[in-house]
């Protein structure tokens, strides 16, 4: 580890820091019905969508119509994402002539991109035509990072009303959301792409000579505008198969930085929204400092573990870190920092390959997505994802303590636990079980590029990014096949809806709810004994369930690394 390594993670972490209050009071602003700066340009379009619509900014919803609302929009979105993917060989817009995508790969990457997940098994620049890129995959960037952020505000509503019945309005919030927030800021962000090199243009795919006289074709398309959104919403689905670490998509050190923040932004600031919204912003600040223990504890294990490389490689007489799948225009800090990054915020995005991290860098990628998206998390799954882990938290407290558990005067009962565990426990299930068929069944095994416990750690990561509906991929596993297409797909569907009915559900219950004044006896949820509370349940939940996985994987491998051993 270097100096200057330390001091790119610290500026990064501090312009994160100080987006979180002004973006947040914007969100706020826009969640709750104010006047802002773009009001005067978007107010008509947006009143426009809600007539054509047929619903108003008036009209509130019970958390059954909110989530019903959702499904039906999601099935909408992937059977469009599905047939355009299908009809793609003759539709428009496809000057490298593509020809239609096979059906159950349509399947896994319509599932994908509805879920915010963007798993890709498959070469963008080969498989996808301008027209399903922009129409299907753009698309649903934004649809989906929409859907995301609504939920985590109309779970907020939940802990911010009393005695009501209704959360919101899910089509005001996904319409507010893409019209004031993700459109807005991605043109900005295009432009600076654009700017810095990344191609957004129609035309065909041009043809080069190389030096040594070769015929070679440079895949191009409209890549900006896809890039502004991957990153913003926190998708991770790259126009080319290298995805950020492709020139095109992450020209130099700037385009990166930029990435990285964009990626945290609205997830980071969400907290303050939260705070905002149930009128003491100290909560906020509290959910995030939480996150940020566990992020800045990730990013220094992973980085310590590429820095100190192989002792293996070292033997050698070869000293440095590990370089292995990384660029050189990044290095080992920052390669190390975006992996953390797009793990913990469940974007997917890779400017590295983590397959050829060293075991314990590996293993931080995977714990991240194993805590359920709770470090930042997806834009608004990391706020409600770890909403569910502070309603244990505080049921922990309230049992210590002999006292019914409150957290923001509202009282903690069986059915927001049990909601809560059914959130948490949903992705465990799925990780664990389809890993544990797809390691002994011979056609899944075939997949898999190493054995010993790496070829282990790529099916369990891969199972794992697609319930966390993160989308990065560990290498080495070939995804495109009939299992894993179908049993990702199942996978994040799970990841996705068995995650949101449980929120919904709880807000629901919630907002019926009167508001109880604080007492003597209310444990403070908003300093850093609570921060401690959080940090440890979450840990020690997710400890108990994946460590007997991660032991053989991860944990495994680097022991067989220290005596010699590779895999």
């Amino acid at each position: 580890m270097t100096l200057n390594g330390w001091i790119q993670i610290l500026v990064y972490c501090g312009i994160v820091v100080l987006l979180v209050k002004p973006l947040g009071g914007y969100m706020y602003r826009v969640f709750n019905g104010d006047r802002t700066f773009l009001s005067p340009l978007l107010g008509p379009v947006e009143r426009g969508l809600y007539r054509i619509s047929g619903t108003s900014e008036r009209e509130e919803q019970h958390w059954t119509a909110y989530a019903a609302g959702i499904i039906f929009f999601s099935l909408a979105s992937f059977l469009v994402l599905y047939f355009l993917q299908r009809l793609q060989g003759a539709l428009p817009y496809n000057p490298a002539g593509m020809t239609a995508v096979e059906q159950n790969l349509a399947f896994n990457t319509a599932v994908s991109f509805v879920t915010n997940t963007n798993w890709q098994n498959y070469g963008g620049e080969s498989t996808m035509s301008y027209l399903v890129q922009m129409a299907g995959l753009t698309v649903q960037n934004f649809m989906s990072a929409a859907v995301g952020i609504a939920i985590a505000v109309a779970l907020i509503r939940g802990f911010a009303r009393h005695s009501v019945k209704s959360i919101g309005n899910f089509w005001v919030d996904m319409t507010r959301c893409t019209l004031y927030i993700l459109l807005p800021l991605c043109i900005v962000l295009t432009l600076v792409y654009v700017w810095l090199g990344m191609p957004q243009t129609l035309g065909p795919y041009v043809d080069a000579t190389t030096l040594e006289g070769a015929k070679q074709t440079i895949a191009l398309g409209p890549v900006a505008s896809q890039i502004a959104i991957k990153m913003l919403g926190t998708n991770g689905g790259g126009f080319f198969n290298a995805n950020a670490a492709h020139p095109f998509e992450n020209p130099d050190a700037i385009s990166n930085l930029i990435q990285m923040v964009t990626i945290f932004a609205l997830g980071a600031a969400l907290t303050n929204v939260f705070g905002r919204m149930v009128g003491n912003q100290r909560q906020g600040w509290a959910i995030l400092a939480s996150m940020g223990v566990l992020f800045v504890a990730g990013v220094a294990v992973c980085y310590w573990a590429e820095a100190a490389g192989n002792p293996l490689v070292h033997a050698l007489g070869i000293d440095g870190g590990n370089m292995e799948g990384k660029e050189t225009r990044f290095g080992i800090a920052l390669s190390a920092l975006f992996a953390v990054i797009t793990t913990a915020a469940s974007c997917g995005a890779v400017n590295a390959m983590h397959d050829s991290f060293t075991a314990i860098g590996g293993l931080i990628p995977m714990i991240n997505m194993q805590l359920g998206e709770v470090i930042v998390g997806g834009v608004g799954a990391g706020l409600y994802g770890i909403v569910m882990f502070i309603i244990v938290a505080v049921f922990v407290a309230g049992l210590m303590v002999g006292r019914t558990p409150e957290y923001l005067g509202k009282k903690i009962e069986a059915k927001e636990v049990k909601m809560a565990m059914l959130a948490i426990l949903a992705l465990p299930l799925v990780m664990l079980v389809f890993t544990a068929i797809a390691v002994v069944l011979p056609s899944a095994v075939a997949s898999m590029a190493n054995g010993g416990p790496h070829g282990f750690s790529e099916v369990l990561y891969a199972y794992t990014s697609a319930a966390a509906n993160n989308g990065s991929a560990f290498g080495g596993l070939t995804g495109n096949t009939l299992w894993y297409n179908l049993t990702l797909g199942i996978t994040m569907w799970v990841g996705r809806f068995f995650v949101i009915i449980p929120a919904l559900a709880i807000a629901g219950s919630l907002a019926t709810k009167k508001t109880v004044p604080a007492s003597a006896g209310t444990f403070p949820t908003d300093g850093p004994l609570f921060v401690g509370l959080l940090v440890g349940v979450i840990l020690i939940v997710v400890g108990l369930t994946f460590f007997p996985a991660l032991a053989i994987g991860p944990i495994v491998e680097h022991l067989a690394m220290i005596h010699g051993q590779t895999f």
